[in-house]
This record gives C-alpha cells, structure tokens and sequence, in this order.
C-alpha cells in the first residue's frame, strides 16, 4: 500500500516528511515525486549507496579486455609476417582496446542509468498528474502490519523499520494521511500497489 500527498510548496511537503518521522515512519518509506529536481535532503535523505560508477567501470574494463582480445586475437591467430616487425602491433590494438573500452563504458553508463532510476517499473506507483504541473508529491510505503519495530541502538539505520509498522496498514494509511493532511496537503491518494 502507498499513500501519496500532493503539496503546493516544499515548506508544506518538508513538514509533512518531519511529522511523519516523529510519528513514527522511516526516512526509507517516505520519497519525493517532484518535476524539479531537489538536491538529496531537501525533502527527504533518501542516503542510498549508488553502484552506477562500480558499473560503468565494470563495463569499460570488460570493454578493454574485449578489445585487446580482438585486436591482438586477431593478429595472432591471422599473423601476417612483414620483417622484423613485430605480429601483435602496440598502436593498432591500442586504439581499438580503447574504443571498445569507450563503447562498452558508454553502454554500461546508459544501462546502469536507467536501473538505477528503476525503468522500467515493474510495479505500479501512485501517481497524480498535478506533480507534472509544479507539485510536490511525498509518497510513503506503508509495512504490511504487524512487523516489529526494530530501531535499537545496536540496529543500522537502513534497516529500522519504525513504530507505525507495527500496526495494521490501514491504520498506517489513515495515519500518513492525518499527518499531511496537516501538514497542507491539497489531496491526498491511498491506493495498494499492484
């Protein structure tokens, strides 16, 4: 279940996230659907890790190995003897293990951008179509219930799941949607997901 609130400033939606924190939900349930872009904390700190750089090296080191391979597989395999030159030649391999290095980091850069924005989605997401308009959308994942709350000391952030996940989902809904409300929501939409 999600539970979305629609926000005509980000003064409203900033208070909206701080209620819903002191009420009890995690910074991790609660994210920002807006259609300009706010610097990471604005709104809310989502402190995600991100894989997109190992990715893209990955890719470019694959690349230069699949280049070099190429290149100097080719020559070995097809060795053209021409004096004293040598078979496997330094330049010509050089540049194509570069543009292969070039091409595959190109390739992994726009495959690992478009996972790490999540596309495409495999799930549904509320959505309302004011936040193309200029809105501020605080969207929070509701717990299925009943899931104890696990915000001790010797607990990671990431992993605290917050108070309100011990009660039922829609008394998390109704509770998301008190706290916006509240907080100056002009609308606010529950919906499960699919």
């Amino acid at each position: 279940m999600e539970v979305l609130g629609i926000f005509s400033d980000k003064e409203s939606a900033g208070i909206a996230v701080e209620h819903l924190i002191k009420e009890g939900f995690v910074e991790r349930q609660i994210t920002s659907l807006t259609s300009v872009a706010y610097p990471d904390g604005v709104l809310v700190r989502t402190e995600q890790r991100t894989w997109f750089r190992w990715f893209t090296l990955a890719c470019g080191i694959a690349g230069a190995g699949a280049g070099f391979l190429l290149a100097a597989g080719t020559a070995w395999l097809y060795p053209v003897k021409t004096g004293d030159k040598p078979i496997i030649a330094f330049y010509p391999t050089g540049i194509v293990t570069y543009e292969l290095t070039m091409l595959f980091a190109l390739v992994g850069t726009i495959i690992g951008m478009f996972l790490e924005m999540g596309l495409p989605t495999l799930r549904k997401r509320v959505y309302d179509p004011l936040i193309a308009e200029g809105y501020i959308g605080i969207s929070v994942s509701i717990h299925s219930g009943g899931e104890a709350v696990a915000c001790g000391a010797d607990v990671l952030p990431r992993e605290c799941i917050g108070a309100v996940a011990a009660l039922p989902p829609d008394e998390q809904a109704s509770r998301a949607e008190e706290i916006m409300k509240a907080a100056g929501a002009v609308r606010t939409i529950a919906e499960d997901r699919i």
